[in-house]
């Protein structure tokens, strides 16, 4: 069986800890129930929601329709972000289109263009998608450029002594040099648009985990904010993971120079 590493068992204790705090806080009454329900409460909270759903869904379907439209933007961002921010950190003209676009954008916060997006596309699932996209977009643009500068000129000059044309030298040296900044982006991105897809499911919603979680704070419902918040966060924690293990298999050189 394979040893915990000293750091597992730090990262172990310190959620221990905290499950710890949150149960003593909870339990000598130091903040109302409506405030900091208890882990009995939201765990309660969960199982009834697992039994009789919520608002005429199950969980299963809340958190699957979140899911889809998370897995598809994503989809999106990775087919198109990636060659795009590899092209434009290799080609300085496509970088000088691109660039001042991405970086209009990217410091806006999502809400600010949704309501754009809905007077365009309407309250469906485009605008949502769209919203999620453009979230996703720039932190894996960004990392793309970023992780193609980066590369020594040394490794493209002795491509080209050897007699390597551009697009050999892009497709042979360029792209896996950077696979670490993009595995990078890709985690990054992913935490942006689950943080955005609360926004995403505000606007003429009737499922999603976003959803549940915004409907249960109108009603004051804290425990199945909670619970909702931790089943995000969970579900953010296995994509990531998921991650790591295409990086891990694809870039398998990284951390070994």
């Amino acid at each position: 069986m394979r040893k915990w590493s000293t750091e597992r068992k730090i990262s172990v204790t310190t959620v221990v800890v905290i499950l710890f705090a949150w149960w003593l806080v909870t339990k000598i009454g130091m903040f109302p129930e409506i405030i900091i329900p208890s882990p009995k409460s939201v765990w309660v909270s969960f199982v009834t929601i697992i039994q009789n759903g919520y608002k005429g869904y199950t969980l299963l379907q809340h958190l699957g329709t979140s899911l889809k439209r998370l897995g598809i933007a994503y989809l999106l961002v990775v087919v198109t972000a990636v060659p795009l921010g590899l092209l434009s950190g290799y080609v300085s003209k496509i970088r000088a289109i691109l660039e001042p676009i991405v970086e209009f954008y990217r410091p806006l916060p999502p809400l600010a263009y949704y309501t754009i997006l809905v007077l365009w596309m309407g309250i469906g699932e485009s605008s949502k998608l769209t919203l999620l996209y453009l979230a996703g977009f720039a932190p894996v643009y960004i990392a793309c450029v970023a992780g193609v500068i980066r590369i020594k000129e040394d490794y493209i000059n002795g491509a080209k002594t050897l007699g390597a044309g551009k697009g050999q030298i892009f497709l042979y040296v360029v792209f896996p040099a950077a696979l670490t900044d993009v595995f990078t982006g890709l985690r990054t991105t992913l935490g942006v648009e689950y943080t955005t897809l609360v926004a995403a499911e505000m606007v003429a919603a009737a499922k999603g985990i976003g959803w549940l979680v915004l409907d249960a704070s109108n009603y004051l419902r804290s425990d199945i904010v909670f619970m909702g918040v931790i089943l995000m966060g969970i579900t953010g924690i296995i994509l990531d993971q998921l991650i790591r293990l295409v990086e891990r298999k694809v870039v398998h050189w990284k951390g070994k120079n």
